[in-house]
């Protein structure tokens, strides 16, 4: 008897006939004896639904009143799968995050887990029921209502899968694993059955849509092995946890693209590494994270800063860069436009010489310059203009190799 941690998300829940699928799959597990936590985001379309109502008031909303918002669309999933759990005869309840332990910090739409006690989750397995909690939400110290972020509720079953010491935690969406490209944009992706943390973490954060990056931030740090698979069929997935990888592994894992990043240019910038990191720990202060980074020399003893940043985040950012600049004395903010990113990700980069020369070849091939890069030891981040994304996707996925036969 197994005790396992299943996430459904917003498409696998979209319509009352899929939270009717949800249910029979919960239905097949718990018949076998299994003990069930499932977690659950808001139907698909329901938060940004929300999200539209309260800017259609104000363009700015406050971030507690958005929370108290936002949280409505998970709680109203729990009480319909557990209704549809009820008439197919399986014993079920509903847990808010709050009811399910999961305290965090108090900075709103984007708040971090600081400790998660369970509730009574373990209590109601005890009896023989699933319990269904909210994905996406927590609550602080002082009881306030708070919401995680992109990728909250993959958050949410990673954390209870840790807190409970789940024997399986499976991530349910509307993909059948992690390929090693979007497969709308490379029809000869292929199906990884295995990845290991890094890379997952790397493909994450580069804009692969399977995961978050704090969500498998967290699954490492706790090591929670976790299978990404599809909740409209029963194919195996694919399965992340750590590897030892050796030289023989391939060079490239996989290619990822962020559609959704937006180039700032600060202008005029006092030439100084105080004001650099006067910038960037207001940024972080915040709870907004950058990401590529280039500096370049101005006149007169100033500088301009030039860095991306994800697209929704862009208004938030340049109101905390303005105020940062006033206290300095000097520079401007603005947009440069948006642009997309493209990134290799793989550890076998690391023994593999001549990744560099191959991804600069592909591009080129297309017709690319570009003007921003980042490396690490697993992986290669370039801007590209949005127009070429897909054409240099493509380029890059076939001279790796990645196309399959």
């Amino acid at each position: 008897m197994a005790l396992i941690v299943q996430k459904y998300g917003g498409t696998s829940v979209g319509t009352v006939d899929r939270i009717q699928n949800v249910a029979a799959k919960i239905k097949e597990q718990w018949s076998k004896g299994n003990r069930l936590v499932v977690v659950v985001s808001a139907r698909s379309g329901v938060t940004n639904d929300l999200i539209g109502r309260a800017k259609a008031l104000m363009p700015l909303p406050d971030e507690r009143e958005m929370d108290v918002l936002m949280a409505v669309g998970e709680q109203e999933t729990i009480a319909l799968t557990v209704m549809a759990l009820h008439a197919i005869g399986v014993p079920a309840v509903s847990r808010t995050g709050a009811q399910a332990g999961i305290f965090t910090d108090d900075i709103h739409t984007r708040a971090r887990i600081t400790r998660i006690t369970g509730g009574d989750l373990l209590e109601r397995l005890e009896e023989g029921k699933v319990v269904v909690v909210a994905g996406f939400q927590g609550v602080t110290e002082k009881g306030q209502v708070t919401t995680l972020g992109r990728g909250g509720s993959d958050l949410t079953a990673i954390a209870v899968a840790a807190s409970i010491k789940a024997d399986l935690c499976q991530i349910f969406t509307d993909v059948d694993g992690v390929y090693t490209a979007d497969p709308r944009i490379v029809l000869a992706a292929r199906k990884m059955p295995e990845l290991s943390y890094e890379e997952m973490l790397e493909l994450a954060s580069s804009g692969s849509k399977v995961m978050q990056s704090r969500s498998v931030e967290f699954a490492q740090k706790y090591n929670v092995p976790f299978e990404v698979r599809s909740s409209f069929n029963d194919q195996p997935g694919t399965i992340v946890k750590a590897i030892a990888k050796t030289l023989e592994d391939a060079a490239i894992a996989g290619v990822a693209l962020d559609r959704l990043q937006t180039r700032v240019t600060v202008s005029d910038l006092p030439d100084n590494p105080q004001a650099i990191a006067a910038i960037f720990d207001d940024l972080g202060e915040a709870g907004l994270s950058v990401d590529m980074i280039i500096k370049n020399l101005g006149k007169d003893g100033k500088s301009n800063l030039t860095f991306s940043v994800t697209t929704d985040q862009y208004v938030r950012v340049e109101k905390v860069v303005g105020q940062t600049l006033k206290k300095l004395g000097s520079g401007t903010v603005r947009s440069a436009g948006e642009i997309s990113k493209l990134s290799i990700v793989g550890v076998g980069m690391i023994s593999h010489p001549g990744v560099a020369g191959t991804l600069f070849k592909a591009l080129a091939s297309v017709g690319i310059n570009s003007e921003l890069i980042t490396t690490s030891e697993i992986k290669i981040s370039v801007a590209l203009d949005p127009a070429k994304a897909d054409a240099a996707v493509r380029a890059v996925h076939t001279a790796f190799g990645l196309d399959k036969a």
